[in-house]
């Protein structure tokens, strides 16, 4: 599944790069506007982030998500700066498919577990943006990918065995907004390591061979944002390659 991607700042189109807030490239399009594009032109879903959530902790554009999904028809998944089971419900209650939890996941995973326990995992994601480390282990970030944490991926992974999570995000944040091409040795990894959860592949496709490497690894999803702006190929060629 093609997953296109709006980052929002300030209700505008924004893509950073590298989760770098201070290198961030603004699209002269309404929000809006690009995910009825998206929809006409094949997609199913579209991956929405929050920025100014993510960056202050806090859900900061939910009307406009929530818009964006009633006037799209698209299947939403969005996230950035959840906090509160009620923030999830609002969204879920108002057109949201899918919540995606980020910070949270790895900072209070017992809380996230009791999302998990109360909303199911069908309709929550677990957002996992790392930082490759020394010995090629990957660390998340928080914060809007501004904090390093001193956890792996396995360790954070590692704590919601038994639960009902079911479907995770990750992004290696050095790929993101580059479009020098995807990190599919870490998401071998994660499949391997975890084949019963359904994974998100994020960060780095700038090309339709990006697209046809990671399709070849079967992930649940291809998240793809500044390569189809910078119209290196249509969601339509995506979704059909």
């Amino acid at each position: 599944m093609i997953y296109p991607a709006i980052d929002l700042i300030n209700g505008a189109c924004v893509r950073l790069t590298q989760g770098d807030f201070s290198q961030q490239t603004l699209y002269d399009i309404s929000p809006i506007i690009q995910a009825k594009a998206y929809a006409q032109a094949g997609a199913k879903w579209a991956h929405i982030v929050d920025l100014d959530g993510a960056k202050q902790g806090n859900l900061a554009q939910s009307e406009l998500l929530i818009e964006i999904a009633k006037q799209s028809a698209l299947h939403v998944q969005t996230g950035g700066g959840i906090r509160e089971l009620s923030q999830i419900q609002h969204l879920l209650e108002n057109g949201i498919a899918r919540v995606v939890i980020g910070s949270l996941a790895v900072t209070d995973p017992q809380l996230v577990i009791s999302w998990l326990e109360q909303i199911g995992g069908k309709q929550l994601v677990l957002a996992l943006d790392v930082n490759i480390g020394g010995e090629s282990e990957p660390y998340p970030a928080i914060r809007g990918w501004t904090q390093n944490t001193g956890r792996t991926l396995w360790q954070v992974l590692d704590g919601y065995a038994g639960t009902d999570l079911q479907t995770i995000l990750v992004t290696d944040i050095s790929k993101d907004g580059v479009l020098g091409g995807a990190n599919t040795k870490l998401y071998q990894q994660i499949m391997r390591r975890y084949p019963n959860l359904n994974l998100i592949t994020s960060g780095g496709v700038g090309t339709l061979s990006d697209v046809v490497q990671l399709k070849t690894l079967n992930p649940y999803g291809i998240i793809i944002g500044k390569a189809l702006y910078e119209n290196r190929f249509s969601v339509e060629q995506a979704i059909q390659c």
